[in-house]
């Protein structure tokens, strides 16, 4: 069974300072709930910071990236290695910031998730259309071809305890959501297509929804049946709001 897990990806944001006070008021008004599936996903600099504070909870480590290289002369980069030694267990992959800005392929995106698989590290991986696409009615064209370099290098097995994040690139970092029933039929579309590969992966891979989520629209995201948790960016650096969408996660759970 699926329990609906929530990502705070930070992005480049955070300080010693802020997170000092945010994970410990995180972790107290997160205290009162026996399960939740929460992981903050950090700047690379602050994960041994964080891995400290939340040792004795049960949020996990998560990182925003990793090379493809496992070790050598690759400045500034970092390994899956490194990532698990240090004790991250969730990596995102394939975030369309990457994919624009550092021109980041389906091949390379591959590559990074087969490396992540082969070290027992959960990938990730962020899929999703642009706008352009969205008007033309590609959606599904776009996700499908995503997917596609994944099974082409890991297998029809590849899904297996992993995460996807459907993120479309319309709807990030704008404050404009999509309408959740229309991220349903995203969501099982994902789920189908999967299942014609390998249909135990598709029935528990975490299908998680990006893109401006906030306390206010979680709840109604969550109730949708192929919704499992969200990946967060803005909302997941307030306190608050952060605890509001756990919370509204536990709750679609329940219900």
């Amino acid at each position: 069974m699926r329990y609906p897990l929530v990502i705070g990806n930070w992005k480049l944001n955070g300080s010693t300072k802020m997170i000092n006070t945010f994970i410990p008021t995180l972790l107290k008004k997160l205290s009162k709930i026996k399960k939740y599936n929460l992981v903050i996903a950090p700047p690379f600099v602050y994960l041994y910071q964080i891995q400290n504070l939340l040792a004795d909870s049960i949020a996990k480590l998560g990182a925003q990236n990793v090379d493809i290289n496992s070790f050598g002369a690759f400045t500034g980069e970092i390994s899956a290695e490194i990532l698990k030694d240090i004790g991250a267990k969730y990596i995102i992959i394939g975030h369309s910031e990457r994919r624009n800005n550092h021109r980041e392929s389906n091949k390379i995106i591959a590559k990074k998730f087969a490396l992540l698989k082969a070290k027992n590290l959960i990938p990730v991986l962020c899929i999703g259309e642009s706008k352009i696409e969205n008007q033309a009615e590609a959606t599904q064209r776009i996700c499908a071809k995503q997917l596609d370099a994944i099974l082409k290098t890991s297998g029809n097995k590849a899904f297996e305890n992993t995460v996807i994040a459907y993120e479309p690139l319309w709807a990030i970092g704008n404050g404009k959501s999509a309408i959740p029933e229309e991220v349903q039929k995203v969501h099982k579309f994902i789920r189908n297509y999967i299942t014609q590969k390998d249909a135990n992966s598709a029935k528990k891979v975490i299908i998680q929804y990006g893109g401006s989520v906030n306390p206010t629209n979680a709840a109604q995201l969550f109730k949708q049946p192929d919704i499992d948790g969200a990946l967060v960016g803005a909302a997941s650096l307030k306190v608050d709001e952060l605890v509001a969408i756990v919370k509204a996660a536990v709750d679609a759970k329940q219900n």
